[in-house]
């Protein structure tokens, strides 16, 4: 089991609300600390989780491999970015590690156009699903009208661990404006932000991105989430996606001309 029963839920899977605008936390600065170098194998990835083991495994059955590398980049991202900007943070490293492995889900070929809803909400739900089921039902698959698919059921998570990655997926694309997000929720969008359209440039240290893409190289990601970008909103006009631009092309073009990730791809 990941959870931590001596710590505070609320500080072990996220659930510290923090301004949803990323230029309310870092007040027009590139960041609030200078990062330093950070490489993979400084960061732990929790593998020795089990629940952490089996999400892996499936998400890697289920993603194009230039899919799976991003939310592995986008876990090892978030980790320097909390470890250096949060640094009061508990965060455990397998809800991290649950949240990056499954923000990208509802993109996988089983799921994108076999359903109407936007691929971060239906991606959310289904990983509440697949965390909620219990290990009795782990070698079957099974569905529901929330889960119209068979998939696997892969937990039991704690309710407070499923919940904050449901969340976090379901708001990973709710970049800006006011309000509030989880800390779980900002870090995912930071990192992912990050690594498809090279917001923030400095909020990782040059050592850190060169390190994370050799172990998990791009392959031309830019290109490859563009074309699923433009498919999801060609199929369905009223995409959330839209809300990062108003069109499958602004968000496209921008994974595209991703810049600081260029030499990478």
């Amino acid at each position: 089991m990941s959870s931590n029963p001596t710590i505070d839920p609320v500080m072990e899977h996220g659930w510290t609300a923090v301004p949803v605008n990323a230029d309310d936390i870092f007040q027009g600065k590139p960041y609030l600390y200078k990062p330093s170098p950070l490489l993979v194998k400084d960061i732990h990835f929790p593998s020795d989780d089990p629940l952490v083991a089996r999400v892996q495994a499936w998400v890697k059955e289920q993603l194009p491999w230039q899919t799976y590398h991003h939310s592995m980049r986008v876990y090892y991202f978030a980790s320097a970015i909390l470890r250096q900007q949060f640094p009061t943070s508990t965060v455990s490293a397998s809800t991290l590690a649950l949240a990056s492995l499954l923000h990208d889900i509802g993109t996988a070929p089983a799921f994108l156009t076999a359903t109407r809803l936007s691929f971060d909400f239906y991606g959310g739900i289904l990983a509440l699903d697949l965390l909620s089921s219990g290990p009795s039902s782990s070698s079957s698959s099974s569905s529901s009208p929330s889960r119209p698919f068979p998939v696997p059921a892969l937990g039991p998570a704690p309710q407070a661990q499923a919940e904050a990655v449901c969340e976090a997926i379901l708001r990973h694309q709710d970049v800006g404006g006011p309000g509030t997000v989880t800390l779980l929720g900002q870090a995912l969008q930071l990192a992912t932000l990050h690594d498809n359209a090279g917001g923030r440039p400095y909020l990782v240290h040059a050592a850190t991105r060169d390190d994370v893409h050799g172990a998990f190289a791009r392959g031309g990601w830019g290109g490859c989430f563009a074309r699923t970008v433009r498919a999801e909103v060609g199929a369905k006009p009223w995409a959330h996606s839209t809300h990062l631009g108003g069109a499958a092309d602004v968000l496209a073009n921008a994974v595209e001309g991703n810049v600081l990730m260029a030499g990478y791809e």
